[in-house]
């Protein structure tokens, strides 16, 4: 358990004892401007060069959007934006910035200002598979128990990478899973697609933990400032699963899924 000078700074909410759905929507970028109204100005983001041009920036604000009304009509469920500090330019985590901007626009049609209690961050996640995993233990460390569903709204052309790489890496148990694909628009779908299989399900398929070489590398480059994440003390449960990295064998091949006991193993039957 986290220790007594951990614990004795958490106030939960009585509401988080009735949530049990898990909404994530995986970030891709970081905004910095300050009006919602010009979020489609690609100034105030910080995009990688493949991201420039193109639909992505309305699909990223559609991301949000769905992630708010599915988080609307279900009183049970918490929304968990999922991003790291991962750009030198920016101080902000991906999540922190779409959290921001999901006020901004009012996604959440709050009667209080800038307030929704089902929305939180997970600000340490540098890939897609920690995105899923870490928003777990997030979910863990904000209500104090695991979630019984998940959805998780992204990019349609990688709802495969999600449905059947993360989830099996993890054993997530696929009947309390669901994916809510919005992509740009058609003609640059196509191109992300082809990326998508080459940069992302590909090398998933081989790295299922992506903790080797190249999905390695990816992650210590969107890490510059250095920083890890507090789910060891906070999702206690999930210390195998978090440090769980096949190895290679003689030929190269990179085998072995994890074993151990998960929280969920038992929780669905």
């Amino acid at each position: 358990m986290p220790p007594s000078s951990v614990l004795s700074t958490i106030n939960r909410s009585p509401t988080v004892n009735n949530l049990d759905h898990l909404i994530l929507v995986p970030c891709h970028a970081i905004w910095v401007g300050t009006k919602s109204s010009a979020y489609m100005d690609e100034v105030n983001w910080i995009l990688e060069p493949y991201q420039r041009g193109g639909n992505r920036i309305a699909a990223f604000l559609e991301h949000i959007k769905q992630g708010a009304n599915i988080a609307l009509k279900d009183d049970h469920s918490l929304l968990i934006f999922s991003g790291g500090q991962t750009r030198l330019k920016s101080t902000s985590s991906e999540a922190e910035s779409y959290l921001r901007l999901a006020l901004h626009s009012d996604v959440f049609h709050s009667a209080s200002e800038n307030h929704f209690e089902r929305a939180t961050t997970e600000d340490y996640a540098l890939d897609s598979y920690q995105n899923l995993l870490f928003s777990i233990a997030r979910f863990r460390e904000f209500t104090g128990r695991f979630p019984m569903k998940i959805t998780v709204v992204g990019y349609e052309f990688k709802k495969a990478r999600f449905t059947d790489l993360h989830r099996a890496a993890i054993r997530w148990p696929l009947h309390s899973f669901h994916y809510v694909g919005v992509d740009p628009d058609a003609n640059h779908s196509k191109n992300a697609e082809e990326g998508e299989r080459k940069n992302g399900y590909l090398p998933y398929s081989v790295d299922k933990y992506g903790c080797h070489s190249l999905l390695l590398a990816k992650r210590r480059q969107r890490n510059p400032y250095a920083r890890f994440h507090p789910y060891y003390v906070s999702s206690p449960e999930l210390v195998p699963l978090l440090d769980w990295c096949p190895n290679i064998d003689e030929q190269g091949s990179i085998s072995g899924s994890f074993r151990g006991a998960l929280p969920w193993d038992t929780q669905y039957i």
